[in-house]
């Protein structure tokens, strides 16, 4: 019986189709993720492919201009957003809970949602193939190449479309990850000791929670440029606005796609080195500084920009001094190799190539991160070679962890030869294709002509392209064929690997362990819930348990740090043995000796409460999201668009209603390393996680309201852009309704503590009648400022009248979003409470005030800035 056929479940089994759509098991969704990502990675690939065709010789007319500008486009947006990510995502969803201990990620059904709404954004993607053309801006959809002006054609506003519904994949990802993994680890196991893969990936997600966010409130206004006729960025200072929004989530980017495929790397030259990572503390360290220095470094994408020369020179300063902690974490894999015993296996050789690629990459970075010498790089192939020597040194590691994990996913093994074989052909097919483009450097970027002196190492490119396009084909046969028939491996097919995913079962079983896992002893082991106190503590020590080092220690290496004592529990290089402690021995071998059958009875996951795992509505909801964005992408056109966002937008209601009237238990970790949010339910960490996200999104709007009105004469604002029908009153009135209503909402706790549910419904309900009665407020001050007639207004104040009123309408207007949002919350509490609900639990209200109170800030910040300053 698979894992999917586990009983107690109501679960579809593997082989049935419904399984696939109702699934939030994070294993299943895991391989959904990397299987679409593949998919997504051949689209990308073929469109490289055409563009070197192109390429082959000066003044091809194999595409036209306009069809290399959009073929250059959405490769570059296939590959950063729908590919590389998205394929990390993939392990990170099948091996994170593994790896630190946990059932299931802590928001199942929101991890569901998450693939749903990235699959639904590439399907997106590809419809603007068919309505007139897709985005040909370039993959850094530039101002004013991005705007309706110069892109009319619908395709480019469903792109823009697509990328905004990729960020609400993202965000809930990101979401989902930091709650499970601050609040889910398996006891014992601390922050600090994370396997290397699991750290890179909470790095990853903290950096995505901020930068997409960014790149989330740039979309916003792009989209209302396209759909409203909103006025930004062909504003005075709006090209410059774009390029500060878009590289502030653009530096980041680079690391976010890089860090996955760096714990991956620490994790196979661990294994196949048989020696913990040298220096691990200072790799961790350091892994942390590049991923707070991501954030100061973006300018330097812009010193071919007006910036004045000292802020050219600094950010000059922090893009150099970025390369100071990336150069220890290349010292100290090299110094791993040195001191391990080195087994050239088909992971080993794609993390060895991996940093190859990627010490290239950062080498040529440097001659970028200078100003005088970007004056001569930045427009030229120079720039294209070094963006793929780090972009695909990235995704290198990630083929590295396909093959290293494939045996844990399927069970069976890979074809080792032809593995090698796919290693030679991508890695000497890489280096033709790119490294060429380093001489060829005068070559024009995003031109689909050059210097017919330039010939023949373009033509050595392309060649070089088909060669890594051909790799790709025997990767796709050997891991066809070795799903069907490799070799059947059991819980750990590698000799020195140490992660917790290893002693289980391949594929892992349903509840993923056989028992509690638990480091309290020092070491991986798994507990019967009858062990655990009875206050849920798991005080006491485990009677009994097996060990799952199997003691045997490696060969290879020895324990490099040894002034760390033998109490340190290890779950990247698995558990320190006896040896260790007096200074001989290092890393554990064969952690998988202690099989799940022996492991314990397994009742204690498999008996105890576990979170239902079927449920069809995020497919249903992430599906109308798709329909209304394609209905919104033309809706100017009417017609056919129109019916799909009408369409589009019941369903969601459907699919909301469903989703929240659904019974669905996730039930909280009982015993769990839980620092520092030990006091902090999943559900409130998951919404103070997703409100520090909506900081960044408003800060994106504001910042950006106070760039142009700088741009544009902060004095002459109000006397120039805003009339004087515009005036303080009714923004004072709704400030007072919205302080009111937060009052409103504290009374609601108040009565649900004296279990007063008349109190609780009225507390509520007069929260929702201010809310309305903020929404209409604002609604009677736009339809005067509409309607404003005099010689400098004379068509009224509209959204796409000047520059101060966009920034007016759509910052207020995505405030006005939020509190439409807490509404719709309101009128679904409402009814509960009136049944009863929330007097013995009002946690729900908690949470509910934490985004109204935050809603309410927002709006103490917008009063000032719109109405008095």
């Amino acid at each position: 019986m698979s894992h999917g056929e586990a009983g107690g479940h109501d679960f579809p089994p593997t082989s049935s189709v419904k399984r696939w759509f109702v699934t939030t098991n994070h294993k299943d969704i895991g391989i959904l993720y990397t299987i679409t990502a593949l998919f997504f990675l051949v689209l990308g690939g073929v469109l490289a492919m055409l563009m070197r065709v192109q390429l082959w010789s000066p003044g091809a007319s194999v595409l036209s201009a306009g069809a290399y500008n959009q073929a250059v486009s959405a490769h570059g947006l296939l590959m950063v957003f729908w590919f590389i990510s998205p394929f990390a995502f993939g392990f990170a969803n099948y091996l994170v809970p593994l790896q630190i201990g946990a059932d299931d990620l802590a928001f199942p059904r929101l991890n569901a949602m998450s693939y749903w709404a990235y699959l639904f954004s590439g399907l997106l993607f590809i419809a603007s193939f068919f309505q007139g053309g897709t985005f040909d801006g370039g993959w850094t959809m530039y101002a004013p190449l991005n705007l309706p002006t110069y892109m009319p054609n619908i395709g480019g506003t469903t792109v823009v479309l697509a990328l905004i519904m990729f960020i609400a994949a993202v965000t809930m990802g990101s979401v989902n990850f930091l709650t499970t993994m601050y609040r889910m680890r398996a006891e014992g196991l601390r922050m600090r000791d994370l396997p290397m893969f699991s750290m890179s990936i909470l790095l990853m997600v903290w950096m995505m929670l901020f930068a997409f966010a960014a790149l989330l409130a740039a979309l916003m206004i792009l989209a209302a440029e396209h759909l409203f006729g909103v006025t930004y960025f062909s504003a005075e200072g709006g090209t410059l606005l774009w390029t500060h929004l878009f590289w502030f989530f653009g530096h980041p980017e680079v690391y976010i796609v890089f860090f996955p495929a760096l714990g991956i790397m620490a994790e196979c030259f661990q294994t196949f080195t048989g020696q913990r990572i040298v220096g691990r503390k200072w790799f961790v360290l350091a892994m942390v500084l590049v991923a707070l220095q991501s954030f100061v470094v973006w300018m330097h994408h812009m010193f071919l920009t007006g910036i004045n020369l000292e802020i050219k020179t600094l950010f000059m300063i922090t893009t150099i001094g970025i390369s100071l902690p990336f150069d220890l974490m290349v010292f100290s894999l090299i110094y791993t190799m040195i001191k391990g015993r080195i087994r050239f296996t088909t992971p080993f050789l794609f993390s060895l190539g991996a940093l190859i690629l990627f010490i290239v990459g950062g080498i040529t970075g440097v001659f970028l991160g200078a100003v005088v010498l970007d004056y001569e790089f930045r427009g030229t192939y120079w720039v294209v070679a070094h963006f793929h020597y780090v972009m695909v040194g990235g995704a290198t590691g990630l083929f590295a962890g396909i093959y290293y994990w494939f045996p844990k996913m399927t069970g069976r093994m890979y074809d080792e030869f032809l593995g090698k074989v796919h290693f030679a052909l991508y890695f000497v097919g890489f280096n033709l294709l790119y490294f060429p483009l380093f001489v060829a450097w005068e070559t024009p970027r995003r031109v689909f002509d050059y210097a017919p002196g330039l010939t023949s190492w373009h033509q050595v490119a392309s060649i070089g392209g088909f060669v890594l396009g051909a790799s790709f084909l025997v990767m796709f046969y050997n891991l066809f064929v070795s799903l069907a028939t490799g070799e059947e491996v059991g819980e750990n097919p590698w000799e020195y690997s140490t992660t917790a995913e290893w002693v289980v079962s391949s594929p892992p079983p349903l509840e993923n362990f056989p028992g509690k896992p638990s480091y309290s002893g020092g070491k991986l082991s798994f507990r019967d819930e009858p062990e655990l106190t009875a206050d849920g503590s798991g005080d006491d020590e485990p009677a009994g348990s097996p060990s799952t080092d199997g003691g045997t220690t490696t060969d290879g290496g020895l324990a490099s740090e040894a002034s760390e004592t033998s109490s340190d529990p290890r779950s990247d290089g698995g558990v320190r043995t006896e040896g260790a402690a007096t200074g001989g021995t290092g890393l554990v071998s064969d952690p998988g000796t202690a099989t799940p059958a022996a492991a314990g009875t397994g009742t204690a996951h498999g008996g105890g409460p576990h979170a239902d795992h079927a449920s069809f509505w995020p497919f249903v909801v992430c599906f109308a999201g798709f329909l209304t964005f394609l209905g919104v992408s033309g809706i100017q056109s009417g017609g056919a668009y129109l019916g799909l966002t009408a369409v589009g937008g019941l369903l969601s209601a459907v699919g909301f209603v469903g989703f929240a009237s659904e019974s669905f238990y996730v039930p909280e970790p009982t015993v769990a390393e839980q620092w520092p949010f030990g006091g902090v339910e999943n559900m409130k960490l998951g919404m103070w996680t997703f409100l520090a996200s909506d900081v960044v999104l408003f800060g994106g709007f504001i910042g950006s309201y106070l760039f142009l009105r700088v741009a544009n004469g902060w004095i002459h604002w109000h006397h120039e852009f805003v009339p004087e029908a515009h005036v303080t009153f009714p923004g004072l009135v709704n400030t007072y309704l919205l302080l009111a209503s937060s009052f409103a909402v504290v009374l609601s706790l108040v009565a649900a503590h004296r279990n007063s549910r008349r109190g609780v419904v009225a507390s509520l309900s007069v929260t929702w009648l201010l809310g309305v009665g903020f929404l209409i407020n604002k609604g009677l001050e736009w339809q005067h400022l509409f309607h404003v007639s005099t010689d400098a207004f004379p068509n009224g104040w509209n959204v796409g009248t000047n520059v101060a009123s966009s920034t007016f309408y759509l910052t207020t207007g995505l405030h006005g979003a939020h509190v439409v949002v807490g509404l719709i919350m309101l009128l679904y509490m409402i009814p509960r409470a009136w049944r009863g609900a929330y007097l013995d639990d009002d946690s729900s209200i908690e949470y509910f005030g934490l985004y109204w109170h935050f809603v309410d800030i927002v709006w103490l910040f917008l009063f000032p800035l719109f109405y008095i300053l």
